[in-house]
C-alpha cells in the first residue's frame, strides 16, 4: 500500500497535533486543580450570546473538525485506501469489531441503569493521539500499518458520527432538518451537475445548514460531514476544491480547534476519592471497553475476516502488530468525551466519565506503545 502525498501530510499534522493535544489536556487539568481553579472552569462555562463558550466550541468549531473528517473519508473512499474493497475490508472489519465489542462490554455492565446511554463512549478512537503515539516509534513502523491505523480511525469516526445521528438525537424538528437537508441537496447539485468550484457558496451554505441542523435536534456537527460530500471532489488532484480545503484545514484543526476542545472539556476538578468513582459501573464499562474491548474487537474481527478470505493482511504486518495497534484504538479521548457530553446531563456522571476516559486512554496508549516497540523491534532497519 502506497501512502499518498496528502495522507503523509495528514499523518504528520496528526502526529504533531497529538503532542499539542496532550499538552492542552495537561494544562487544563492543572489549571482546574490549582488554587482559584474554579475561575478557569467558569471561563469555559461563561455565556457568550445564546451559548456558553464550551458549547460554541463543541457545537460550532467541532463542526469544522467533522468537515475535515468527512473530506478525509471521501478521499479514502474515492481514491485512497478504501477505494479497493479487498484492501479496505481489513480496517472496515477491524473498526466494526472495535465498536461492537466495547459497546457490548459497556452494556453488559450498564444495561437497564441510568448510565446505559453511555454505550457509545468506548466505541470511539482519537485519530490525533493514536497516530501521534504510533509516530513516536519512527521508521520501524511499516507504512502499511500506518495506513491501517489511520483508515481504522477514520472508519471509526464515521461509526461515531452514525451513532451520534441515530442514538443521540432528541426532540427532532422535521422542519429544521428538512431545511438543512434541502440546503445540502442544493450544494450537492451545484457541485455535481453545475460544476461550481468556488468555495464561497459552499461555505455560506454550510453555515446556514449548520444553523438549521443545530435547531433540528440532530447534532450540528453532522452538518460538517454532509458539507464535505457536497464540496466538489473532481479527480481529487491538488487543484480540486476538496483537496484545497482539506489541505487548508489540517493545521487549524490540529493546532487550534482540537486543543481548544481539550482545554474546554478536560477542565475536571479532581476531588478526593476520585479513584473510588472509577469503580462505578459506568466508569468500569468505559475503561474495560477501551482497554480490553478495543484491541480484542479490532483483532478478532480483522482475523476472522482475513481467515474467511474477505480481506488480507498487509505486507510487512503480522497479527501481533494488529493486536498491539488495537490498543492505540483504545485511545478514545476527543470523540469519547464528545459522546459523553451528548449521553449525559448529570455533571457528576460527565466528570466521572471524562476521568475514566483519560485513565483508559492513558493505559491503552502506554500498552499500545510498549507492545509495538517490542513487536516491531526487528523492523527497525
Amino acid at each position: 500500500m502506497k501512502a499518498t502525498k496528502l495522507f503523509n501530510a495528514f499523518f504528520e499534522s496528526e502526529k504533531s497535533g497529538g503532542v499539542i493535544l496532550l499538552v492542552a489536556t495537561a494544562l487544563s487539568l492543572y489549571f482546574s486543580n490549582i488554587t482559584g481553579g474554579e475561575h478557569f472552569v467558569a471561563f469555559w462555562n461563561q455565556d457568550l450570546g445564546s451559548h456558553t463558550m464550551a458549547e460554541w466550541i463543541n457545537d460550532g468549531l467541532m463542526a469544522i473538525f467533522f468537515l475535515l473528517i468527512g473530506l478525509e473519508l471521501e478521499r479514502e473512499i474515492f481514491i485512497g485506501e478504501l477505494s479497493d474493497l479487498k484492501t479496505a475490508s481489513l480496517p472496515i472489519f477491524g473498526a466494526l469489531g472495535g465498536m461492537l465489542i466495547p459497546a457490548g462490554i459497556f452494556l453488559l455492565l450498564n444495561f437497564g441503569t441510568p448510565t446505559q446511554a453511555g454505550a457509545g463512549i468506548p466505541m470511539a478512537t482519537d485519530i490525533a493521539f493514536a497516530v501521534g503515539i504510533l509516530s513516536l516509534l519512527g521508521k520501524r513502523v511499516p507504512a502499511s500499518l500506518k495506513v491501517f491505523l489511520t483508515a481504522l480511525a477514520v472508519i471509526d469516526d464515521l461509526g461515531a458520527i452514525l451513532v451520534i445521528a441515530i442514538f443521540y438525537t432528541d426532540n427532532l424538528s422535521l422542519l429544521n432538518l428538512g431545511i438543512a437537508l434541502g440546503i445540502w441537496a442544493i450544494l450537492f447539485v451545484m457541485g455535481k451537475y453545475f460544476k461550481v468550484r468556488n468555495l464561497i457558496p459552499y461555505l455560506v451554505g454550510g453555515v446556514a445548514m449548520w444553523y438549521f441542523m443545530l435547531h433540528s435536534g440532530v447534532h450540528a456537527t453532522i452538518a460538517g460531514v454532509l458539507l464535505a460530500f457536497a464540496i466538489p471532489f473532481g479527480d481529487g488532484g491538488e487543484k480540486s476544491t476538496s483537496y484545497l480545503l482539506q489541505h487548508f484545514l489540517h493545521k487549524p484543526v490540529a493546532f487550534v480547534i482540537l486543543p481548544l476542545f481539550a482545554l474546554a472539556n478536560t477542565c475536571i476538578p479532581v476531588e478526593s476519592g476520585w479513584q473510588q468513582n472509577l469503580l462505578h459501573v459506568s466508569s468500569v464499562g468505559i475503561i474495560l471497553g477501551l482497554v480490553v474491548g478495543k484491541p480484542v474487537g479490532i483483532w478478532l474481527f480483522s482475523y476472522l475476516s482475513s481467515k474467511s478470505g474477505i480481506c488480507k493482511l498487509p505486507n510487512g504486518v503480522k497479527w501481533k502488530h494488529i493486536f498491539a495497534t488495537g490498543f492505540l484504538g483504545g485511545i478514545g479521548f476527543t470523540m469519547s468525551i464528545f459522546i459523553t457530553l451528548l449521553a449525559y446531563d448529570d455533571i457528576h456522571i460527565i466528570d466521572d466519565s471524562k476521568m475514566a476516559i483519560l485513565v483508559a486512554s492513558l493505559i491503552a496508549g502506554l500498552i499500545g506503545f510498549l507492545s509495538l516497540k517490542m513487536t516491531l523491534r526487528k523492523l527497525k532497519h
